[in-house]
């Protein structure tokens, strides 16, 4: 993805049209106090529901008061209490507004939505003062669209627990933020109409934040906490908490993980007795673009079969069997601990006969309230859906079902297949501009070559960093127009290095004729840009590298263009054919169908549609028949040309933006094609919707990266690998293991920075930085996947966000200083993963041990095992584990031949975790 977009994005398509006017004030926030009855549930008792103490009017604690909203009409008598109208929680008439303990019934007429307010006085045995308020409508004025904070703290993302909700008078959430944070409000889809202008508010802990609706604009606001969240508030009946399901325990869901179509799942949910009614919801995801579009389709209610433990003890199995046979459990599924008896457990089967990505959860039915058993709150990286899987969490059923939290299931096509070399690549890892100058002749000339209707600028240092305007580093006000000379002559003069380090692919970001130095604004996708070299060199690079064992894949971006291209062509560069040709829309033009252009528009940077608003990047019509013959369906086309010049597969660029249903034809064509060529998508988030067998083969694993890092940074171990093993039961297997499991790329800070080596770091700060760098390579090189290299890591190179990121390659005879110690860890390392097929192919059982600071993993082969393990604590560690059945008792230390081989004792392994560091055993003959 291009710098620019990144941060467009990021900042979100700039000030939208709005329907919002800020008026913020914020008050500082006051210090919440404790519930006064403990979490005894208070209710609003009266004539209208037979005085009973029911959910539907239930009070909720919200900071130092209680709340209530409710629709009522009609002369009224009532009261508010606790379910067995406690003395200290029976409150009636009193003096005015105060109440009073076991007071007389109170009167009042009612006549519509009302808000209910019971505020406590600091001292509990104090009598509370009541105010009951109308509500202009209880209908929100934006009906069924929910409404997002999206800003600084969440990453502008569109996340459930930032989803405002509409009460009584106003939209509401609570937050517990602190400092400064630019944000908007906006639905998931950022629609103009209903997106913000952009606000600025200090946040200081529990606070809620307002926004009502005034002449259809709101006024919002930011004060003490006073909104009672109906989603928020505890579960307290004692059944309802002791629902479980763990989707990663064979006991209560069998098969694990994703599975093929038609595959029957046995479900098994486990409770105390007193449940009256089990349902499993099946529902069917709906996911577009950048996750702005989610929703869930009903597929099934099937009721769920109640087997007591009684009956269980009878038939002499435990509480977790389901009703039908499962399989024994496998080394991939961890042992489900032995739980209290006297319970039941209720079963239910499904299958699941269409490949999609369904979503499920339960429904509870217990003394007449409605509670879910959903996926737990966990966040996975980059991922709009909240919930690790594993262990379910419980709540009463929302208001909103938008607002459950599905465990999600995968299930896929069973002719489903990765090429069979994916498990066993290292990628190295190319921003061609940067690597490497082979040939200075086509380096490109300041002041002469066209950069848009601006000209370029050229490093005459090697070892500079790149220019970003506005910094004062001397270079000019455009954006992506400096450049360093790399080229394909650079990787062709260092595929011998490349072998050497121990890659057996490269990837690149996109090579075609375009005008930045990134190439993601294409001008024209059948020439490699001049200053890279020709398509001859493309050639020989292939050629050349397919000698050393080495496969090539090419990046692209069939979702935009550059403005300065020969399709566009809105600064007449290129001929005179431009669907935009010198800043005019030309309707004669062959390439006016790719495009959604709007002449109506009197202002010029309208009458296109940039990708994410950014308007140097016109977005190409996806549904356009001619463009999809162009970019694959023609036997000449864009993708297919390529492959035939040597290519091994492709990575694209920003696929969730592109139609499933282009995708899903670009595969076909791409596997006609070529059988064995790799598809790799550039996502971000929970990439489990790509693995169905129609679209890719792999992704950039950035749900890797980000947990990685923050794990080598410190982070707590067990809280940090729930994120792995979430993919882990989401992805087919195949394509699990085919990943592209990256640490740096061209647009995140390199991963160096990130562990703390940033601009004027101490040489103890960069020390420490390496040494968690080599924690999180050693993770890399033996985790399932195919491990990507950032050209210039592996010598210790650092920067943080883009440009600083794209650095060059500090080449010796350039003047540069590469850190050869980090290159020698690198290639043991790299030589290590080849050494040991088990490595690279062996299944992933669960976690043998986790704490704040370890992993330790199993790993299997056939009759080969590995154990590996880290430690990101900055002391030594022991750990002892529990080996699966069938494993080996002696094991050989592969980091270190010298070390004495290590002996299972009883089942059980002890390890030596070095600080900073790890171990990886591999087993040995008996």
């Amino acid at each position: 993805m291009t710098g620019g977009a990144r941060h467009q994005l990021a900042h979100v398509i700039g000030a939208a049209l709005g329907l919002f006017a800020a008026q913020a004030g914020a008050a500082a926030a006051p210090h919440c106090s404790t519930d006064p009855l403990a979490g005894r549930a208070l209710y609003l008792r009266g004539s209208f529901n037979a005085w009973a103490a029911d959910e539907a009017h239930r009070l909720r604690w919200a900071c130092d008061r209680y709340v209530l909203v409710t629709r009522l009409g009609g002369d009224q008598r009532f009261k508010i209490g606790d379910e067995p109208w406690s003395p200290d929680a029976d409150f009636g008439q009193g003096l005015g507004a105060q109440l009073r303990r076991q007071g007389p019934d109170i009167s009042r007429r009612f006549n519509g939505t009302h808000r209910i307010t019971l505020t406590m006085s600091t001292d509990t045995l104090a009598t509370p003062t009541l105010s009951v308020e109308d509500c202009p409508s209880a209908a929100p004025p934006f009906g069924d669209t929910v409404l997002y904070l999206r800003g600084s703290m969440n990453n502008w993302a569109a996340l459930d627990e930032y989803a405002l909700q509409y009460s009584c008078d106003a939209y509401y959430l609570n937050t517990k933020l602190k400092g400064k944070h630019e944000f908007k409000l906006a639905d998931a889809a950022w629609t103009p109409s209903l997106t913000s202008e952009g606000h600025t508010l200090e946040f200081d802990g529990e606070q809620t934040l307002r926004a009502v609706i005034v002449a259809e604009r709101p006024l919002v606001s930011l004060g003490p906490k006073t909104f009672a969240d109906p989603n928020s508030q505890p579960v307290e009946h004692p059944v309802a908490q002791s629902l479980r399901f763990d989707s990663r325990s064979l006991q209560h869901k069998a098969p694990f993980g994703a599975v093929v179509e038609h595959t029957p799942i046995e479900f098994a949910v486990s409770a105390l007795p007193g449940v009256t009614k089990l349902t499993l919801v099946v529902e069917q995801r709906r996911l577009e673009g950048n996750q702005e579009v989610l929703a869930y389709l009903p597929v099934a209610r099937v009721p769920m079969t109640r087997l007591a433990f009684d009956k269980l003890r009878q038939n002499g199995v435990g509480m977790g069997v389901v009703s039908s046979p499962v399989p024994a459990e496998p080394p991939s599924v961890r042992a489900e601990p032995v739980e209290a008896p006297a319970r039941d457990t209720w079963t239910a089967r499904h299958t699941f006969t269409t490949k999609a990505i369904y979503g499920y959860w339960f429904e509870a039915e217990i003394d007449g309230q409605t509670f879910v058993l959903q996926n737990n709150a966990e966040s996975v990286f980059w991922t709009r859906e909240k919930g690790s899987h594993g262990v379910g969490a419980v709540a009463p059923l929302p208001t909103r079902q938008s607002a459950i939290r599905r465990f999600r299931q995968t299930v896929y096509d069973a002719n489903f297949k990765v090429p069979d070399y994916a498990p066993d690549l290292v990628y190295y890892y190319i921003f061609p501009d940067r690597f490497r100058n082979g040939d200075k002749r086509n380096d490109p000339v300041g002041g002469r070559d066209r950069y848009q209707d601006q000209t370029v600028e050229l490093h005459r240092n090697w070892n500079e960093k790149p220019w970003k305007p506005g910094t004062g580093d001397g270079s000019d006000a455009v954006y992506n127009n400096d450049f360093f000379g790399g080229d394909l002559a650079g990787i062709i003069d260092k595929l011998d290095y490349i072998q050497d380090l121990g890659a057996n692919a490269i990837y690149m970001t996109p090579i075609f004729k375009a005008a930045s130095n990134h190439k993601y604004d294409t001008a024209d996708y059948h020439q490699v840009d001049p200053a890279f070299g020709n398509n001859a060199d493309f050639e020989r690079l292939c050629r050349e590298a397919a000698k050393r064992g080495i496969r090539v894949i090419p990046d692209a971006s069939l979702n935009h263009v550059g403005s300065d291209s020969v399709y566009f062509n809105r600064y007449g560069n290129h001929g005179d054919n431009g669907a935009f040709q010198n800043g005019r829309i030309n309707a004669a033009s062959p390439y006016a169908s790719w495009f959604t252009l709007d002449p109506t528009q009197p202002d010029a940077d309208k009458q296109f549609k940039g990708w994410v608003g950014v308007r140097d990047l016109p977005e190409l019509n996806k549904a356009s028949p001619a463009w999809r013959a162009f970019a694959y369906g023609n036997p000449d086309s864009v993708m297919k040309v390529w492959l035939d010049r040597g290519a091994s597969g492709w990575r694209m660029d920003v696929a969730p933006w592109v139609p499933d249903d282009f995708w899903r034809e670009w595969r076909s064509a791409i596997k006609t094609h070529q059988p064995d060529a790799i598809t790799i998508a550039e996502t971000w988030f929970d990439s489990s919707k790509y693995f169905l067998g129609d679209a890719f083969d792999s992704t950039m694993n950035y749900i890797f990266r980000n947990t990685l890092l923050e794990y080598a940074a410190g982070g707590d171990a067990t809280v940090l690998y729930r994120n792995l093993e979430s993919i882990r039961e989401a992805y087919p297997p195949q394509a699990f293991h085919a990943l592209m499991n990256l640490l740096s790329t061209h647009d995140q800070a390199r991963s160096l920075h990130v562990l703390g080596w940033t601009d004027g770091a101490s040489a103890e700060a960069v020390a420490l930085a390496k040494r968690r760098y080599r924690l999180a390579l050693l993770f890399q090189m033996t985790f399932p996947g195919s491990p990507a290299v950032y050209y210039g890591d592996e010598v210790g190179v650092t920067g943080g966000d883009d440009p600083y990121n794209r650095a060059t390659y500090p080449w010796a005879d350039e003047g540069g200083k590469p850190d050869d110690a980090m290159l020698a860890e690198f290639k043991r390392l790299i030589a290590l993963r080849h050494r040991h097929a088990v490595l690279r192919r062996g299944s992933l059982e669960a976690p043998l041990f986790t704490d704040a600071h370890a992993i330790v993993l199993a790993r299997r082969l056939g009759d080969q095992w590995a154990i590996t393990a880290t430690n990101n604590a900055d002391a030594p560690r022991t750990a002892t584990v529990k080996l699966p059945a069938g494993a080996p008792k002696r094991w050989s230390d592969a980091l270190n031949a010298s070390h004495p081989a290590a002996i299972a004792e009883n089942g059980q392994l002890t390890l030596q975790l070095p600080a900073l560091g790890g171990t990886v055993l591999i087993s040995s003959p008996e």
